[in-house]
């Protein structure tokens, strides 16, 4: 992509006139981009919109998969493909606060850095850092609050 190229970041995009809703383009776009078809997948709600510094409006769809998947990642679009585990993602350790002076204000963002074990095409056993930032990891950092922070009745 010409945009966010080498960032980790969730399936998505614009909204296509054939869709019925954000949930809708939400399955289309991850199934275009990573092959996750929507049999396999359960939507259960919406995040409020995010704005990213770059001006993309984002909602952010929350939803289930099954453990049965396979997945085909669009080559052109999706580099690599990998899991982080939820209760990794809603550990509030793991949440690093980052902050920079920028055209004489302090902007603030935040990561995730996550590890994981991966065999190489040597067979070598590696660790592999995803270094999960910006845009991903604010919206990861306001699904937290939602669900862990200020969970809703």
């Amino acid at each position: 992509m010409s945009t966010h190229s080498g960032q980790i970041a969730f399936p998505g995009g614009k909204v296509d006139p054939q869709d019925a809703d954000r949930p809708a383009t939400a399955l289309r776009e991850t199934q275009e981009e990573v092959g996750l078809h929507p049999r396999h997948v359960q939507v259960i709600g919406e995040l409020p919109v995010y704005v990213t510094g770059s001006a993309f409006w984002v909602t952010p769809v929350i939803a289930l998969v099954s453990p049965d998947f396979d997945l085909t990642p669009n080559a052109d679009e999706v580099q690599d493909v990998f899991e982080v585990p939820l209760n990794f993602l809603m550990n509030p350790a793991h949440h690093r606060r980052h902050a920079f002076e920028w055209q004489g204000a302090q902007r603030q963002w935040f990561s995730m850095p996550y590890q994981e074990r991966r065999i190489a095409a040597d067979g070598q056993d590696v660790l592999v850092e995803r270094f999960i930032w910006g845009a991903t990891a604010a919206m990861l950092r306001n699904f937290y609050h939602f669900l862990v922070v200020n969970p809703q009745p």
